[in-house]
């Protein structure tokens, strides 16, 4: 008997001791490799909700061990309707023509310089001015959210809803838009039982969605409605930005689709509001993090900027903004931001459906629907695509050392504007304005980051900065 009670614990020994190595090698591999473990039943959730706020960074270290491929089970929600960016076939198609003939048309052109330009000397400048004034704390981002949401709203409704002012307004609009962006990113990691439990007691995050959507639908149609009033009366509402100098993109819409219904139109709002204030206030706002880093690159395209002033001795140190003629010529410049962008993009993460059975370059078996995630974040700090030096910002890699031009980079290495059939219409309406915004900044002033700051990405479908970008002003020219 003694025996067998011997041989039974040196056998329970065993076994504990084959499970705790087990453990170890899994707690190992979860919590100090990249990759996470995938456990029976909660599947990877442990290692996505211990990171989740690092999120981005994440999915690069994740990806560099994984060889650029892995596969992940997950879930995905949209609440972008059926507007161009989450639309197939014929009505993507037909949205994606008017938008394409809108935005490459000269008239449009100059009405977008027309209202940035005007948003910058009458909003953008008076601000900065009486923070330099006042010498206190600005949050660089939220300047750059209110000018692009004013000026996105100008373009795609022909209307300025006045956000960037010395006052600071609160506009629900904007908030209710940043709430969703954050709640859609928090919905792929949410176990879909528990949101459809949160969703049906109406509490959480599903309640917090619904209560910004309101808000966005309640604006939305506003907007529409004014819109039509003005087209039916043939004329021009107080605060519509439209005038004789452009077509904005939802009045080319309702002229050259009349049997659009609200619906299309409140989709198509959204999305362009999206495409635009979310994407340009990002793109300023890491543009500048990269400058504040990078002195030396500051002082480049400062020297750039004064080739385009005509010399007339100390007149061309003074304030000015700068014309979308101007800083269009400028190849530093836009070196300077297509690098921001390679480290920064706006749209850190993309995904695409698999209509059909595919067998990617790693060798992974693909079934049809299975979603095809990608991230932007990871893909500018990979050695493989760019190079040794990835993590530097570099300007340089962008400029032909032969001719001084810049070069062609392919689409699906720089993802910043997408590629293929879903190229970004607007790339050179975005390069428009972050160039006029970024000139008349740099040659103006002198931003300094608040000693302490933390600056760090969000979790967020758009790469925000968690916490703001707190910065001190001071003027260039008296």
């Amino acid at each position: 008997m003694t025996s067998i009670n011997f041989s039974a614990t040196i056998l329970l020994a065993l076994i504990i001791l084959f499970l705790f190595i087990i453990f170890c090698r899994i707690w190992r591999r979860n919590f100090h490799g990249a990759v996470p473990w995938n456990w029976p039943i909660i599947g990877m959730t442990p290692s996505v909700v211990t990171h989740f706020y690092r999120s981005h960074d994440r999915i690069t270290e994740v990806i560099q061990e994984a060889g650029s491929t892995f596969f992940f089970k997950g879930v995905w929600f949209s609440v972008l309707g059926d507007g161009i960016f989450n639309s197939d076939s014929y009505a993507w198609k037909d949205q994606r023509k008017t938008a394409r003939s809108l935005v490459h048309d000269e008239n449009f052109l100059q009405f977008l310089e027309k209202i940035t330009l005007k948003k910058v000397k009458t909003a953008l400048v008076p601000v900065l001015q009486s923070v330099c004034e006042n010498g206190s704390v600005l949050d660089l981002q939220d300047l750059f959210q209110r000018f692009s949401f004013d000026s996105t709203c100008m373009m795609v409704t022909g209307f300025d809803l006045q956000s960037l002012s010395l006052e600071f307004p609160e506009v629900p609009f904007s908030k209710a838009m940043d709430d969703a962006e954050e709640v859609i990113f928090l919905r792929h990691f949410f176990p879909k039982k528990i949101w459809e439990f949160q969703k049906k007691l109406q509490i959480g995050q599903p309640m917090r969605l619904k209560q910004a959507w309101e808000i966005i639908d309640e604006t939305i149609a506003k907007l529409i409605a004014l819109k039509r009033g003005s087209l039916k009366n043939q004329v021009n509402k107080e605060g519509d930005e439209q005038g004789a100098g452009g077509v904005d993109l939802i009045k080319s819409y309702m002229i050259n689709n009349t049997n659009k219904d609200d619906k299309f139109l409140r989709d198509t709002v959204l999305n362009f509001m999206i495409a635009g204030r979310d994407t340009l206030s990002s793109a300023l706002s890491w543009f500048f993090f990269c400058l504040l880093k990078n002195p030396t690159v500051v002082k480049k395209i400062r020297e750039e900027l004064r080739t385009t002033i005509p010399t007339n001795g100390a007149c061309d140190l003074q304030q000015r903004v700068f014309s979308m003629e101007e800083v269009n010529k400028l190849v530093y410049f836009h070196a300077t931001l297509c690098e921001a962008l390679r480290l920064y993009p706006p749209v850190p993460l993309q995904h695409k459906v698999a209509m059909q059975h595919d067998i990617l370059p790693s060798g992974h078996h693909i079934k049809p629907k299975t979603k095809i995630v990608f991230s932007l974040y990871a893909l500018g700090r990979m050695k493989e695509v760019w190079g040794k030096d990835c993590l530097e910002f570099k300007p340089e890699r962008w400029i032909n050392a032969e001719n001084g031009k810049i070069k062609h980079v392919p689409s699906y290495k720089f993802l910043a504007f997408n590629a293929g059939p879903r190229t970004c219409l607007g790339k050179h309406v975005a390069f428009i304005e972050l160039k006029i915004v970024a000139a008349a900044i740099i040659h103006n002033y002198n931003i300094i980051q608040q000693k302490g700051h933390q600056v760090v990405p969000n979790a967020s479908i758009i790469l925000h900065m968690k916490h703001g970008f707190k910065v001190k002003v001071t003027k260039r020219w008296t």
